[in-house]
């Protein structure tokens, strides 16, 4: 027996690498994971020696943005003993892959932009681009969350992105492609990495556990999917995640509890209670989910999705082949799309996109998604919008017309699953105007005829209370000819106010017994149309229309008195009498002109003008008239 005891091995275990970085893509073979147009056209770029001088990748988070970017910068430098040229065909490791995929490579930069958003930053790389490669074919410049770099960054950028020289090339990754200048955007090439599907997450997640060892339910690998929203990093996280809950295996249950999500088949349930309208049942489902852990929430947002996978079986059948999909919605789902209508499914998903957010703000979340359910149930028993057509058509084809009361009319036409639509009009008519009833299409169409005003009647509860009709223009007890007209009636109403306006602002269209159409200067007030209405009914007794018209109009009435002074004004400078004074009194300017009417028909008007003179000769004072 040797003496001699074991020592302690002093090496450590390898440090433990998530999934998310263990099985990040290393080729383009790998990016053919949901991303397979833009691998496509990398390959027949490369195949032509078509290469850009800068790329544009955008996508949500963990499409694989920053990956993509070191992939392509790997197969601009490739090089192998056999293969020295840019390279879509990466199987075998070249010189400078290693260095390039662990981001150590010195001639591929990468840079956070979230991090180096200001002009020096580009600065710095502007001064270095004119320097050769160290040992790449390439010098290539990877800034990722681009969108966050600074507008003076942006500029700086401008020039050397449209004409680098031959040796670097740029790569740029942004989440926010909206907030990237398009003068940055028109010298990239752009590629738009798309969300991944949740069953090709399915299929990668099954890939990695297989490769891993670890047992999985499906169901379990479709709800990480669904949780994922597209996102591979974030679904491999939550795998990661799943594992370690569940002790070395991937378990339905464990999954429900992490997530914090119900159980889909009592979501189903829940589904069925709710367009049967037990609220009961409903409730005590939910309580159930509730105690299991679910978040109200998520409950509802889990209604929702099932509402719309339900709408979408409708029109599409091919939904059913989800892979994300358990078997339960599945089959059900069918169901329900066979045996629902598409109005009680959309009234549904509106009403559960307003509670939602009820309940995420709500300081009592699980009062909140009640209330939301309790609302769903009750609109189960409410007629759908084809039924409610329906109804009104029965009731007004029973209406013997001895009812009195208003008349109400509505017409709508509604869709139901069918796609059949009608016209429904709902009508209570006083004694001494019948309806008439026409044939019209297959459907029954009330017509009306006019009645004579009466006093108003109450309406009835459950009435619909009726729009009345403008009353028929009538003729005018005082006549209203022009603008001087209305403006001698808003004196003689003693309403200054309206008097003014309709001097300054109102421009004659078209005056009319009972209409008037006009046009309105730019600075009128907005309520001045509606108020002369008013007055004008009130006035004279009559209902007016005053229509706002497009046309230009004639002036208003301050403007026409401007206009008629200037003239009177031109004519008196004309007058010899007048024009001597003006001579003789330099500075002198008249300043009013008033028209004089003698008393007998046979002696002429007489013009007096009032001059004013500023000269140093004499002065003619304000007042004094001159005749002629």
């Amino acid at each position: 027996m040797s003496d001699e005891t074991p020592k302690p091995s002093s090496e450590k275990p390898a440090a433990y690498r998530v999934l998310a970085r263990k099985y990040r893509p290393k080729d383009f073979s790998d990016l053919m994971v949901g991303q397979e147009p833009m691998v496509r056209t990398l390959t027949n770029a490369f195949e032509t020696g078509r290469i850009a001088q800068a790329y544009m990748l955008t996508g949500v988070r963990g499409v694989g943005k920053t990956t993509t970017a070191r992939i392509l910068a790997r197969a601009l430098n490739y090089k192998t003993a056999e293969i020295d040229k840019p390279t879509i065909d990466l199987r075998a490791p070249g010189e400078h892959c290693q260095a390039i995929m662990e981001g150590r490579h010195v001639d591929v930069i990468e840079m956070d932009a979230a991090s180096h958003t200001g002009i020096d930053d580009i600065r710095e790389i502007i001064e270095q681009v004119r320097y050769r490669p160290v040992s790449a074919r390439y010098k290539v410049y990877i800034i990722d969350e681009v969108h966050m770099l600074s507008t003076q960054a942006f500029n700086g950028l401008l020039k050397t992105l449209e004409e680098p020289p031959e040796h670097v090339k740029f790569i740029f990754a942004t989440t926010e492609i909206r907030k990237v200048p398009i003068t940055v955007l028109s010298r990239c090439q752009r590629f738009d990495l798309r969300r991944i599907g949740a069953s090709d997450l399915v299929g990668l997640f099954t890939t990695i556990l297989g490769k891993e060892g670890v047992d999985a339910e499906p169901d379990a690998l479709a709800m990480i999917a669904r949780a994922a929203e597209g996102s591979a990093r974030d679904g491999l996280s939550l795998l990661d995640q799943a594992i370690a809950h569940g002790g070395g295996s991937v378990e339905v249950n464990a999954v429900r509890s992490m997530l914090g999500l119900a159980d889909r088949a009592r979501i189903v349930d829940l589904f069925e209670h709710i367009v049967k309208g037990d609220a009961a049942a409903a409730l005590a489902e939910f309580a159930a989910q509730y105690e299991a852990g679910a978040s109200p929430p998520v409950v509802l947002t889990d209604l929702a999705d099932f509402t719309h996978l339900v709408t979408r079986m409708k029109y599409v059948p091919d939904a059913t082949g989800d892979q994300s999909l358990s078997e339960i919605e599945r089959v059900r789902g069918v169901e329900f799309a066979n045996s629902l209508a598409v109005t009680v499914l959309s009234r549904m998903w509106q009403m559960l996109l307003k509670g939602i957010p009820e309940t995420e703000a709500s300081s009592r979340p699980a009062g909140a998604a009640e209330m939301v359910i309790i609302r769903l149930a009750h609109a189960a028993n409410l007629p759908s919008p084809e039924d409610a057509a329906r109804r009104l058509a029965e009731l007004s084809a029973s209406d013997g017309g001895g009812n009195g009361g208003r008349v109400a009319q509505s017409s709508s036409t509604l869709g139901g699953n069918s796609g059949s639509s009608a016209s429904v009009s709902a009508v209570s008519r006083q004694p001494d105007a019948p309806a008439q009833r026409v044939q019209s299409g297959g459907a029954t169409v009330t017509m009306l005829r006019p009645v004579p005003q009466a006093d108003p009647v109450p309406a009835p509860v459950g009435r619909i209370e009726p729009v009345e009709a403008p009353l028929p223009a009538a003729t005018p007890k005082v006549p209203v000819n022009s603008l001087s007209d209305l403006a001698d009636l808003c004196t003689k109403n003693r309403d200054i106010r309206i008097r003014a306006l309709l001097r300054a602002f109102v421009r004659p269209v078209k005056i009319e017994p009972g209409r008037l159409e006009i046009s309105l200067a730019d600075d009128a007030p907005k309520s001045l149309v509606s108020e002369l209405q008013s007055r004008l009914q009130e006035w004279t007794g009559a209902r007016w229309m005053v229509i706002l018209s497009r046309e230009a109009g004639g002036p208003t009435l301050a403007e026409a008195e401007t206009q008629a002074q200037e003239a009177r004004v031109a004519d008196a400078r004309q007058d010899p009498d007048v024009a001597a004074i003006l001579q003789r009194f330099p500075g002198a300017k008249i300043t009013d002109v008033r028209i004089k009417v003698q008393e007998t028909e046979d002696e002429p008007e007489t013009v007096e003008a009032a001059a004013v003179a500023e000269s140093a000769e004499g002065d003619i004072l304000p007042g004094d008239d001159i005749e002629h």
